[in-house]
């Protein structure tokens, strides 16, 4: 999601997650082994080397990741996990893609379908809204990192562009190629991001109100509670209203 509420959904988010932590844990384990499929070492993957800093910065005990990491690479057997794509639109036109990891494409897509049906949207077509979305490494700062020296640094890194918001809030956007190596650069000059990821960054977002906003969020929500479910994206942009009511 994106637009002047972008950083209040980030907290949202965080604070929802932290509030599950045992799903996290099963969500990040099934990440890394899919992504050590494309290599073992996360130094020369950098899916994997994502999957494994988000895992540490979740307080998984490394015991855990280099037991996933051993299955997906196929030294410790392996699951018959399936990477599936959902794409559907949420109330008031508001484009939605879903991200699951699944053993069972039948339970994942019927899961998947309730969740829209049930909460005012529809699933759509392989395409129907993928378009709407780019591959991209975002850095969020809040408003308290100054704008020049920031833009500088970032520039200077590779990264591809800076994008300010009306709440002062920035985002710093990368290839996904150049996503570690802007990071590091970042982090190197003090300028540490409150979040990093990479991400499917919408090209346009759609506004929504107070109404509006409350049922994108329930559905989003119920998306994500899902367990096949490892990511989902929206071009919603939330009144700051919604998140308060939130919590």
């Amino acid at each position: 999601m994106a637009g002047h509420s972008k950083w209040s959904n980030i907290k949202h988010r965080k604070a929802a997650q932290d509030k599950k932590r045992a799903k996290i844990f099963s969500r990040l384990i099934r990440e890394i082994t899919v992504a050590a499929r494309q290599g073992s070492d996360p130094e020369t993957n950098p899916r994997l080397r994502l999957a494994v800093d988000r895992a540490l910065s979740s307080n998984m005990p490394k015991e855990n990741i280099e037991r996933a990491i051993s299955k997906g690479s196929g030294e410790d057997g392996g699951d018959a996990l399936e990477e599936i794509r959902y794409e559907g639109y949420g109330p008031g036109g508001v484009a939605i893609m879903v991200d699951c990891v699944t053993d069972n494409r039948n339970r994942t897509v019927s899961e998947v379908r309730h969740a829209f049906t049930k909460h005012g949207g529809n699933l759509g077509e392989d395409g129907s809204v993928a378009y709407l979305f780019s591959h991209q490494g975002v850095l969020y700062y809040d408003e308290q990192v100054e704008e020049d020296a920031l833009v500088e640094a970032a520039l200077e890194a590779g990264a591809d562009d800076v994008v300010n918001h009306e709440d002062g809030t920035r985002e710093v956007i990368t290839s996904p190629e150049e996503f570690h190596a802007v990071k590091q650069v970042m982090e190197a000059r003090e300028m540490v991001p409150e979040a990093a990821d990479l991400t499917m960054r919408p090209a346009t977002t759609v506004p929504l109100d107070e109404e509006g906003g409350a049922s994108v969020l329930k559905l989003l929500d119920w998306l994500e509670d899902l367990d096949d479910v490892q990511q989902v994206y929206s071009n919603a942009d939330f009144p700051e209203s919604v998140f308060q009511e939130a919590g």
